[in-house]
């Protein structure tokens, strides 16, 4: 037990300290830092400040998310309520506490049931903690074991005393940032004479600050937000929660996996195949093909989404084609991040033996909604099929600890290659054309149309895929990189062949680069077609030899942008981009 409670408590605390604290942060803050209760409406004196009124804000937060997220899912299921009726319950309500700020007439009657806590307690701690309360309905944390471990328990009605003591450890990880957080707004706010003199604007402000909370949250533009911001604790989280000691404790509270296929055996003998490895010794190794077991099949599964007339799919129907079987969830920022990917996979080589299925099994109560998954794959760009697996019994049967996760199969069924968490797309893309090749051994290459992968058998000196990122750049021409921070580069006068040159204000990123004031690139390539995945908000013109080729408008979440598709062999192109436009790599055709 004490395992547990060190593994949720460190596992929390990291979670505090991830990007997937922004969208609560501004409305914590806020909360945090202003005075309890409203000014006298006959004095106009405003109350003191409340030391403790961060621990109820937080306490609250917390609080709701703990018991929501173990016992919401089932508690509006027995009621025959809708799953994402809590969810809007909290925006709501951070929607009208927002107006109780910005017009004191409302917040005098929002303020009046807590009134008699004025005797027991802080002045109108009641209404600190129900501001926590609301927040932590719309708290969405990113999802690592322990949080995988918590929401599939819970939803499958496991919840016994380990999965408690878990859930309040990983809610105290939690909280500990996020009142750090709180503690400093609430001390820079009545130590700033400016903002101390100024309550009621300051309140109004508040209000506001609430109200575009609320509704970033209900319209996805906080997950925009969050896809911009690199994951800088997935080392950290992995060490923690992926580590022996935490596999074999999170493991005495999960039951055995669902009943489904049993993963098989392929002979040792199998050309090329080798002996039989678990999932998590195959994940050590993303780069090679190995033999990972038989799949397991599609159980359990709610509903279809993206397949003719809703029609279920199966891998023995499937038997003949190369099979990508994606674990993920909406509201998953991480697996927010892979879908370009994705889609660019599927786009490219579906006509030519792959097939995709994304096992949406959901890491909150609002994600059980069928319409909700189907809308949000609509505006995430997903086309792909769609498994509902609400009832997690696929996720079992694959033994499932992460979103996202994958697991790549070959044409009789065998697992090949597994791979959890972001990351490795260029191995994962190139077993993808190894195994579609094993397929068609004819095939002397594998392009979709408008495909940006190319072989060099189709093109001899093909600029290979260039990434812009630092944890896979290797093509820059600036001598003076500077990762992490946004610094003004200088191009180079000339740029080599299959070179990348910055000029002007970039941020460099571990996956991508964020332009800034005056941001161009160039890149001198040898290519019929030149494609890369933007994401932001913003514009880029392209020009090729000089030459104006196209302006694109860029919005959304990553995805591919084709720059450029003349017969030409070699060119330099320049890129001019606003403040904000986000480019992650270059592929070619």
């Amino acid at each position: 037990m004490l395992t547990l409670v060190l593994i949720g408590l460190l596992s929390g605390i990291v979670t505090g300290l991830s990007p997937c604290i922004l969208p609560v942060l501004p409305a914590v803050l806020a909360t945090s830092a202003i005075p309890p209760g409203l000014a006298d409406p006959t004095t106009g004196t405003q109350p003191k400040p409340d030391r403790k009124r961060p621990f109820i804000v937080i306490a609250g937060l917390v609080t709701s998310f703990a018991v929501f997220t173990l016992i919401g899912a089932s508690l509006l299921a027995a009621l025959g309520l809708p799953a994402d009726l809590l969810r809007n319950i909290g925006i709501a309500a951070m929607i009208l506490v927002g107006i109780g700020f910005l017009i004191p007439a409302v917040g005098h009657l929002l303020e009046r049931p807590f009134a008699r806590f004025s005797r027991v307690g802080p002045r109108r701690s009641g209404s600190a903690f129900l501001f926590g309360a609301t927040f932590g309905l719309a708290f969405v944390p990113c999802a690592g074991p322990v949080l995988a471990t918590i929401t599939v328990l819970a939803a499958t009605n496991q919840v016994q005393s380990g999965l408690i003591v878990l859930t309040i450890a990983f809610s105290i990880g939690v909280a500990l940032p996020l009142l750090a957080f709180a503690l400093a707004g609430q001390q820079m706010a009545t130590r700033i004479t400016a903002v101390r003199t100024r309550m009621p604007l300051v309140r109004r402000i508040t209000g506001a600050v609430l109200i575009v909370t609320a509704l970033a949250v209900f319209f996805g533009l906080a997950d925009q937000v969050q896809r911009l911001v690199p994951s800088y604790v997935t080392a950290a989280q992995s060490q923690i929660e992926d580590s022996t000691a935490a596999r074999e404790a999170l493991g005495t509270l999960n039951g055995p996996a669902a009943a489904g296929p049993e993963p098989g055996t392929v002979p040792v003998d199998s050309p090329g195949l080798g002996p039989v490895m678990s999932f998590d010794k195959c994940e050590k190794d993303p780069s090679t093909l190995a033999n990972c077991g038989t799949a397991r099949d599609f159980v359990g599964i709610q509903a279809w989404l993206n397949t003719p007339g809703g029609k279920a799919l199966t891998l023995e129907a499937l038997r003949g084609r190369v099979v990508l079987v994606d674990f993920w969830t909406y509201s998953c920022i991480n697996c927010q991040r892979t879908l370009p990917y994705l889609t660019a996979w599927d786009a490219k080589y579906r006509d030519k033996g792959l097939t995709i299925v994304g096992v949406h099994s959901p890491e909150f109560a609002f994600e059980h909604e069928v319409g909700n998954v189907a809308d949000q794959a609509a505006r995430l760009g997903v086309t792909y099929p769609i498994a509902i697996d609400n009832d997690f019994k696929t996720w079992r049967a694959y033994d499932q600890r992460f979103w996202p996760a994958h697991y790549l199969i070959d044409k009789n069924g065998t697992v090949r290659q597994v791979h959890y968490g972001e990351g490795s797309y260029d191995q994962t893309e190139a077993l993808i054309r190894q195994l579609l090749d094993q397929k068609a051994p004819d095939a002397a290459a594998i392009a979709a149309e408008g495909a940006p992968a190319v072989t060099p058998a189709m093109m001899p000196g093909t600029t290979p895929e260039t990434y812009l990122g630092s944890e896979r750049a290797n093509a820059y021409a600036n001598p003076d990189l500077v990762a992490g921070s946004t610094h003004t580069y200088e191009a180079p006068g000339t740029v080599p062949p299959d070179g990348v040159a910055l000029d002007g204000e970039w941020t460099i990123g571990p996956e991508s680069i964020t332009a800034g004031n005056g941001a161009r690139l160039q890149l001198r390539y040898t290519a019929n077609k030149v494609f890369l995945v933007l994401g932001g908000e913003g514009s880029i013109d392209v020009t090729v030899d000089g030459k104006t080729a196209r302006t694109i408008d860029v919005h959304g979440s990553p995805t591919l942008y084709t720059l450029d598709k003349a017969a030409r062999h070699d060119a330099l192109l320049t890129l001019t981009a606003t403040p904000g436009v986000a480019a992650y790599a270059f592929t070619f055709g």
